[in-house]
């Protein structure tokens, strides 16, 4: 699928757009651009599955515990949810603004033996389509595009009656300015230098609030925090103060 018109209302910024489109060759190495995400992915997906398990239902032992559910992973990149999720037995649309990752994401899949719908388009495109999703995962996208409100709006739009959207991004305070940027993009260089704004990061009031006005019902919110020691992510009630993830359901 192509991307949206530029006459098309979307949410999308460009110049994110192009700082993602420019590392996507390297989805796929855990050592390369992506390492952090590499390094979180298990985390999320143990908040991901286990939130799916309960809104749904699900027994996690299960062969394909997923059958049946129709997920959208927006802003999808190189496919690093979307292919487990597919593992899981969920049908499985990755969509990315970035045209340049929809090739990687494939031929990935493809060498996998794992068959994901990955289209280059948008959130507002797809809800304009008529798509419908049993879950959206929307996992640290909106602080990369231009109104967080519209963005929200439109994902509650693809989301099915009683569907569920996690949700996640990066605080705003001193505490994760020093980790996000001055941390990851500056003295790890596990980010290029300009990856993240500052500005752009939501707090988990501001989402919450977001979250109510596009028609979401918030029902859990965890912080992903690092420990430099054990050089590993865990989840953590309490400590939302750098990286959150949030889970919401349509009324």
């Amino acid at each position: 699928m192509q991307a949206a018109p530029s006459d098309q209302k979307t949410s999308i910024d460009p110049d994110e757009v192009a700082k993602f489109e420019a590392m996507a060759a390297e989805w796929w190495d855990p050592n390369g651009k992506f390492k952090p995400l590499h390094m979180l992915n298990p985390c999320r997906l143990d908040y991901i599955t286990s939130q799916i398990a309960v809104e749904f239902d699900r027994d996690l032992n299960d062969r394909a515990p997923f059958a049946g559910l129709r997920i959208l992973d927006i802003g999808c990149g190189g496919g690093l949810l979307s292919e487990p999720m597919a593992r899981l037995g969920a049908e499985v649309v990755g969509a990315d603004a970035a045209a340049g990752n929809i090739p990687v994401a494939e031929l990935h899949a493809k060498q996998s033996g794992l068959t994901i719908d990955y289209r280059n388009t948008t959130a507002e495109a797809l809800a304009d389509a008529g798509e419908a999703f049993d879950i959206v995962l929307n996992m640290e996208v909106v602080e990369h595009v231009a109104d967080p409100q519209d963005y929200l709006t439109a994902c509650q739009r693809l989301l099915k009656p009683r569907g569920l959207m996690v949700c996640s991004t990066i605080n705003r305070n001193p505490k994760s300015y020093m980790m996000a940027i001055v941390g990851a993009e500056i003295v790890m260089r596990w980010l290029p230098k300009g990856t993240h704004d500052w500005q752009k990061f939501i707090t988990p009031d501001e989402l919450f609030d977001l979250i109510r006005e596009a028609g979401l019902d918030p029902v859990d919110r965890k912080g992903f925090v690092f420990n430099p020691i054990a050089w590993s992510w865990s989840l953590s009630d309490r400590d939302l103060s750098v990286n959150y993830v949030t889970a919401s359901i349509k009324r």
